[in-house]
């Protein structure tokens, strides 16, 4: 064979590979990235941007991943359900994906209110250790199959606060009688101290402290308090709300939606799902300090829950959780879990964790930071 007539055939080889090889790539990659577009609920208003932020940082993040084959739209609360709706939406199939709190739907089943806060659990680091490594994720996921849906952690606040007062409480007596914006489990257990709980929407609660309606209400925390200025119509900002020590928000996927997915995506949903968990709460523990400055700047009395007040809310709440678990055992079995990881979680956190804060806490109280 001449030297020519070599090259000729090579060529037409190499152009015959390469015809091949594209031919077996592009479905290749079609296959692995397919065209999805989802519908995402949130049960948040875009101006509370930390927690509707997170929505769309998971959205974000599987866009980029996939070049833009995996679309999630992300809708503020209201836009096409109620936010107290969204996770019905979602196992319904009208949306695909919601971001919301399970304690919202409290009210059908309190063991909704275990994959996200319930009174004395677990603060943000020991609920996300549960989650994620002690079998959180899946024991949640059973009870939401009921539901039709599967879900997994895409946010959290960290600890709460105890809300605005219009008055000082101090004791327990104090409580007796109180009308307080509170939700869900919370309210029940404050109901068998006298309070008489309240359910407001967030833009109904400034008027209806204003007006005197109600004398406290709760909300999130410093950052989100701030813009909706209960400061001024009820100045006692209490601390800390132990009813939501780590409150979880929740990424939620219509079951068969979600199952549909290929490995590849449900892995992919996986990840920016724990980033935006993460997320989260790094954004409110950047934001909520120059936010609680601001407050107490503009006329907000800082201070916490008597210790009186906390062991009398404590009891109380272990007298419900025992109601509770007497007749539900769903509930039952996620809360032993909760439980016993707790015991062992708060006595790690007070061997290095608690003492190094403590000190690091005394330099700053005494200007050395």
């Amino acid at each position: 064979m001449d030297r020519r007539s070599f090259i000729r055939k090579a060529g037409a080889s190499g152009v015959g590979v390469a015809a091949a090889a594209a031919a077996l790539a592009t479905p290749a990659i079609a296959q692995s990235n397919p065209k999805v577009t989802w519908r995402l609920a949130s049960s948040f208003p875009k101006s509370l941007d930390t927690i509707y932020g997170g929505a769309e940082v998971f959205s974000k993040m599987l866009s980029e991943a996939t070049d833009g084959n995996f679309q999630v739209q992300v809708f503020a609360s209201g836009e096409l359900v109620p936010g107290l709706q969204a996770a019905d939406a979602t196992a319904a199939g009208t949306v695909e994906a919601c971001h919301t709190v399970a304690y919202y739907y409290w009210g059908k089943d309190p063991t909704w209110a275990l994959g996200a806060a319930v009174p004395f659990s677990l603060n943000a680091r020991g609920i996300n250790a549960w989650h994620y490594h002690g079998g959180g994720i899946d024991l949640f996921n059973e009870f939401l199959a009921t539901q039709g849906l599967f879900g997994l952690p895409g946010g959290n606040t960290g600890v709460q606060m105890g809300g605005w007062f219009r008055k000082q409480i101090n004791t327990v007596a104090d409580l007796s009688g109180l009308k307080m914006r509170i939700g869900g489990f919370a309210g029940k257990v404050v109901q068998k101290l006298g309070v008489v709980p309240q359910q407001i929407a967030g833009g109904d609660i400034y008027p209806a402290l204003e007006k005197g309606t109600i004398d406290a209400a709760e909300w999130v925390g410093p950052y989100d308090d701030e813009k909706l200025g209960f400061y001024k119509v009820a100045p006692y900002y209490y601390y800390p709300g132990w009813w939501e020590g780590g409150p979880t928000v929740h990424l939620m996927f219509n079951k068969a939606k979600y199952e549909e997915l290929s490995p590849a995506y449900k892995s992919l949903v996986h990840t920016a799902a724990q980033a935006a968990d993460a997320n989260m709460l790094q954004k409110y523990d950047h934001l909520n300090p120059a936010a609680v400055k601001r407050l107490v700047a503009g006329g907000a009395k800082l201070a916490p829950f008597s210790q009186e007040i906390m062991a009398a809310c404590f009891e109380k709440a272990n007298e419900v959780y025992a109601e509770m678990e007497a007749n539900n055992a769903p509930f039952k079995k996620i809360w032993e879990s909760i439980k016993g990881f707790r015991k062992e979680h708060y006595l790690w956190a007070q061997v290095a964790e608690y003492n190094y804060d403590t000190f690091m806490m005394v330099q700053q109280r005494n200007g050395k930071l």
